[in-house]
């Protein structure tokens, strides 16, 4: 036990050092974006928006920013260091040590999941030189950002077995997640969509890791948030058991 407590701790450690060592790639990125985000969307936009579900339209916002954020960079991490190991055949060292399968698969989900959530709180910050940021339900906040950043590194595991070059990750990252979350009641509340839209927005799952981030931080949503986290909660144990799964066969580990 007390060897494969320090093979995890050892990878997690690696993984870790390896984004907290370039910090102007991994943290600066999100923070200017965000500052972005928030004098545009939240300080000219918002300031001729007014409120929206009882409070201020920066506050609205800014849970979905963070959600934006936090799965972003825990799947970049994950999905990067994998494949990036593959590529260049490092990997391998770790696929021949005693390390278990289950270990190195917690190890790379862990240290991912980390980013995700010191990403999420960088933003936070940055929203706090804009607005107040209340924080309504702490524990269902951190609820919410624990399962995403799991759920999203845990896709990131995927994303880097099965990437065969880099143009993969981008394609990933740009075309199907951030879409998602831009159409996931990010900048707008779902009582503004027509019926149509808005009964297709339910089968969007960011807008239940939208609204359950929401309600941790604010106290809105639209959506149960046991519900949102029951859900989120299954699909993170499913994917984490794919992630599993492909380890254990060797998908593109071995070829």
């Amino acid at each position: 036990m007390t060897r494969n407590a320090t093979q995890f701790r050892t990878l997690v450690r690696r993984e870790v050092l390896r984004f907290v060592r370039r910090p102007y790639n991994t943290f600066l990125p999100p923070i200017i974006t965000n500052t972005l985000y928030f004098a545009v969307f939240g300080v000219i936009l918002g300031s001729r928006i007014g409120e929206i579900a009882g409070v201020s339209y920066l506050q609205f916002v800014l849970p979905g920013l963070v959600v934006l954020g936090a799965i972003s960079d825990s799947f970049e991490n994950a999905s990067f260091s994998i494949f990036h190991g593959r590529w260049n055949d490092y990997i391998q060292a770790v696929l021949i040590s005693p390390m278990s399968d289950r270990g190195m698969v917690a190890a790379y989900v862990s240290a991912s999941a980390l980013r995700g959530v010191v990403t999420s709180v960088l933003i936070i910050a940055v929203g706090l030189v804009f607005t107040p940021v209340p924080v309504a339900n702490p524990l269902y906040l951190l609820a919410f950002v624990l399962v995403i950043t799991t759920l999203f590194a845990g896709f990131g595991v995927i994303g880097g077995l099965w990437a065969s070059d880099f143009d993969y990750l981008t394609v990933m990252t740009q075309f199907i997640l951030r879409p998602l979350v831009f159409f996931g009641a990010v900048f707008y509340s779902l009582e503004l969509l027509p019926p149509l839209w808005r009964t297709l927005s339910f089968f969007n799952p960011m807008v239940y890791m939208v609204n359950g981030v929401r309600y941790g931080m604010i106290g809105v949503t639209e959506i149960d948030p046991n519900v949102s986290l029951a859900v989120l909660t299954a699909a993170t144990v499913a994917v984490l058991a794919v992630d599993l799964l492909l380890f254990e066969r060797g998908y593109g580990l071995t070829e």
